[in-house]
């Protein structure tokens, strides 16, 4: 399998426009294959960080769990038994980690994840109840707050900060030690990818203070195979099996439990958790009792269905037919800088990619439309799709600025049926 594996996780890089990615099936619980894809920073991908965003969810949970086992909390006490100033204190714990506490998905402030962190004081401030989108326990509301509420409880019940909690408490029994708050090389540098030109723009690493518990770690394929092996057993060290059954047990929502996410792939269901943050996508997806699993790690922003990933790599089906790896654009040529973005054919969209050396217009309409153009002496030739062979041609006004495209007798503006450019047939009124 290890062929089919790699395919399948080339694909995924190809498709996805990922800069990086990093994978590991487990068997049994243990990491049985890791490959990388893309340009993934130092020789061994199972040893590169890349910040996995809200699975850190699942080491707070983790925590609370702990908490309540030692007899620190219950989870139907009111949160505001722990952290009496905020404006959510009579949701319970419960509420928050199951994402029923009717408080609103983000922070008051700035983009939380792309901005330095406030303390814990300044949080608890700005958010005093007044942006709740329900009561406690009416319907699941995804909050990143909340997650904040919980790593504050747990610094206050354990003393210290909560990711000296969760690095005493789970990280050291389960010997992960290439995980850490910040990141420590080698690690990928967070990028997002251009849209329509395929260039790449850094992402800041910014440390969320009182946030960080919502999405803050950074790990590796290898820590993150330990952490799965770990949800799908339980360790004596750490938390029983029990515990995670229960947390893995579906809530208000059918695909959430308490802190962990559950993923029903009709053969099997698998608990963990995706994530993202600035430049960075992450899934992790276990199958408790048989321990088999998977870990996906990318450095973008958008490109990865974390989702999707334990299917696309572990599930039935042929593998994805051999093609290039994604490329970055470090060099867009003039005549197609002119091209990219959005066109219309009659009344139907296309975008205009510059994707590995070629224009490729994709119609937003039917997923599996799309014609590639290479430039060949002063037009375009498609080398792919219903335009195969033929010649693009870019018509420019008086100015020199682009008008409008044709191929055969396909029209493209940038205006649905643009009454400047004629239009066999007429203009429909």
């Amino acid at each position: 399998m290890t062929s089919s594996w790699q395919a399948r996780l080339d694909h995924l890089q190809a498709h996805g426009r990922l800069p990086s990615v990093v994978a590991g099936v487990l068997q049994g619980g243990e990491l049985v294959w890791v490959g990388g894809a893309g340009a993934v920073p130092g020789p061994d991908p199972s040893d590169v960080q890349y910040r996995i965003g809200s699975v850190t969810k699942t080491l707070v949970a983790v925590a609370v769990l702990r908490c309540r086992a030692d007899g620190l909390l219950d989870l139907d006490d009111p949160i505001g038994e722990v952290v009496p100033e905020t404006g959510y204190a009579a949701a319970s714990v419960r509420d928050l980690l199951t994402h029923a506490s009717g408080m609103q998905s983000e922070p008051v402030g700035p983009w939380w994840e792309r901005s330095p962190g406030v303390a814990t004081d300044a949080l608890l401030a700005a958010n005093d109840g007044s942006g709740a989108v329900a009561g406690p326990g009416e319907f699941f509301h995804y909050s990143n707050l909340g997650f904040a509420l919980l790593g504050e409880a747990v610094a206050r019940l354990r003393g210290g900060t909560w990711w000296d909690v969760v690095r005493a408490e789970l990280l050291v029994p389960l010997g992960m030690h290439r995980t850490s708050y910040l990141p420590e090389a080698p690690h990928a540098e967070g990028r997002s990818v251009g849209h329509f030109d395929g260039v790449l723009t850094a992402e800041p690493h910014q440390d969320t203070g009182a946030m960080s518990p919502a999405g803050q770690a950074w790990s590796t394929v290898a820590d993150l195979a330990r952490w799965a092996r770990f949800l799908a057993g339980g360790h004596p060290d750490v938390l029983d099996a029990a515990s995670l059954r229960e947390a893995g047990t579906p809530a208000l929502a059918p695909d959430y439990g308490l802190g962990l996410r559950v993923l029903d792939l009709g053969d099997r269901t698998m608990v963990g958790h995706t994530g993202s943050m600035p430049g960075f996508l992450a899934s992790l997806f276990v199958e408790p009792g048989t321990g088999d699993g998977s870990v996906v790690l990318a450095n973008a922003t958008t490109g990865l269905d974390t989702d999707g990933a334990p299917r696309a790599l572990l599930g039935p089906g042929p593998d994805p037919v051999p093609e290039d790896p994604w490329v970055p654009t470090t060099d867009l040529p003039g005549e197609a800088s002119d091209l990219l973005g959005l066109w219309f054919w009659g009344n139907t969209a296309f975008e205009a990619r510059w994707n590995n050396g070629a224009l490729h217009l994709h119609n937003l309409a039917l997923a599996e439309r799309e014609e590639v153009f290479v430039p060949e002496r002063g037009a375009w030739r498609g080398t792919s799709g219903y335009h195969r062979g033929e010649r693009l041609e870019v018509h420019r006004r008086p100015d020199g600025t682009v008008g409008h495209l044709t191929c055969a007798t396909f029209v493209y503006t940038r205006v649905p049926y643009d009454p400047e450019v004629e239009i066999p047939g007429g203009h429909p009124r």
